[in-house]
């Protein structure tokens, strides 16, 4: 083989692993994590959910609000755990062997997750269309979509929930 026909070989390679790279890029940047809590469904960028586990043991603490269910030990940290739904003022959601725990991306240094009714997989947004948003809507509600079946489903960032003074509020 030449040595024209070999450096034409490595740039078609190089190429190809750049382009292989940024849509692996844009196909995360499009993901979201699909969860329901009872009739509503919310997605969430997979970079802000730090990890997706069963439900531990949860120890409750006393003089808190009703949706703040307690401190969970999580390999060896202590995790403040939240009923996303009791916290949305909808009925605290029963929970079952699909109920999960969504842990806060540790990135900005939380130390806490939501439990949501169940996990309902990944969703791309090349499957949904974008809604108005919802002037009343909270500040961590980022953004609403549609699925082809015309359910709603709305996309929390879960940096600005972790800040938001109503979650930080947990004493009754």
């Amino acid at each position: 083989m030449s040595r024209a026909a070999r450096l034409d070989l490595r740039s078609f390679q190089k190429e190809l692993a750049t382009r292989l790279a940024s849509k692996t890029a844009a196909q995360v940047e499009s993901s979201r994590l699909c969860v329901a809590c009872g009739e509503r469904r919310f997605l969430i960028r997979l970079g802000e959910a730090g990890e997706v586990i069963a439900l531990p043991p949860i120890v409750p603490v006393p003089l808190t609000k009703a949706w703040f269910l307690g401190l969970a030990n999580i390999r060896g940290n202590l995790y403040s755990v939240i009923d996303f739904a009791a916290f949305l003022g909808d009925p605290r959601v029963a929970l079952t062997s699909l109920s999960r725990l969504v842990l806060l991306s540790a990135r900005g240094g939380e130390s806490a997750g939501i439990v949501v009714e169940r996990v309902l997989g990944l969703r791309n947004l090349a499957q949904f269309s974008p809604q108005a948003g919802d002037a009343t809507a909270p500040s961590w509600q980022v953004a609403a979509w549609r699925n082809a079946d015309g359910v709603v489903f709305r996309e929390i960032d879960l940096a600005m929930l972790a800040r938001d003074q109503a979650f930080l509020q947990v004493g009754a």
